[in-house]
């Protein structure tokens, strides 16, 4: 097997890049997920109910970084000094406020109130202890470090989601894109779709991991990455093949065990 695509998302819920290596750090990737948009409240505001937010690209500049989207004109922002309290998914999160003119930025793409933060110290936040050791750390991701998911997987599903077109009476979608599931790191060659429901401990390059959990989808999946549609697949035809626990899965959470830089086409091993 080797490392197929390598992801990462610089604002938590908008665009991500696909890149050619990337550094492995004990929270995640190198600038996954240090920004978050937050409501009055410090409640995240995510894609899941305004799909519009992938349409929002953000790049690093420095000790800053650059927005674009289709609403407004380009915008360099700089975290202040100013820090508040953000609730990420039911933990307080301290994070940096960076300012009045992301805020309005952001709210315009959005339509509603809004601010962007930054984590400036990812040490802050643990991981969730029930799948994770006491020193473990996730930046400002839903819950672990790195999401892991496997081409033969997505082809199996894409099989599952057409069959239930065909019985449905309903037009054959396009294949499913990779991107709806937003993972860090994709693994191609796997002998079988969703062997990695089985994994425990894989080494990508040089660089040791824990699979923590499987990871249970949201409706996110649904919006397609390039017009912002929501549909009714994959989580449909998941609900049929993949639902246990109450949940539906799809890819697996990965805590690192060390640091180093993973580059596509890394050999990756099951331990």
């Amino acid at each position: 097997m080797r490392l197929g695509s390598i992801f990462f998302y610089p604002i938590k819920s908008t665009s991500g890049h696909e890149v050619a290596e990337a550094e492995v750090q004990p929270w995640g990737l190198a600038g996954d997920r240090r920004y978050l948009v937050v409501d009055e409240r410090g409640e995240p505001i995510t894609a899941r109910e305004h799909p519009i937010m992938l349409a929002c690209v953000a790049l690093a500049d420095g000790a800053a970084i650059k927005l674009t989207g289709p609403h407004a004109d380009p915008l360099r922002v700089v975290p202040t000094s100013r820090r508040f309290t953000a609730n990420v998914w039911g933990t307080p999160v301290e994070v940096t406020d960076c300012g009045d003119d992301a805020a309005a930025w952001m709210a315009a793409l959005i339509g509603r109130p809004a601010r962007l933060a930054w984590l400036d110290d990812p040490t802050r936040r643990p991981v969730d202890p029930a799948y994770g050791l006491p020193g473990d750390r996730v930046s400002l991701a839903d819950g672990y470090p790195l999401l892991l998911t496997t081409t033969a997987s997505l082809a199996r599903l894409g099989d599952w989601v057409a069959e239930t077109a065909a019985e449905l009476g309903e037009e054959i979608p396009q294949p499913l894109d990779m991107r709806r599931f937003r993972p860090s790191v994709v693994v191609e060659g796997a002998d079988e779709a969703f062997a990695e429901d089985g994994w425990r401990r894989l080494r990508i390059g040089e660089v040791e991991f824990r699979a923590a959990k499987g990871c249970d989808r949201c409706v996110l999946t649904t919006v397609d990455p390039d017009t912002y549609a929501k549909g009714k697949e994959p989580i449909r035809t998941l609900n049929r093949h993949r639902r246990w626990d109450g949940k539906v899965w799809f890819g697996v959470n990965l805590i690192p065990d060390g640091t180093g830089v993973i580059r596509r086409g890394d050999p990756v091993t099951v331990l």
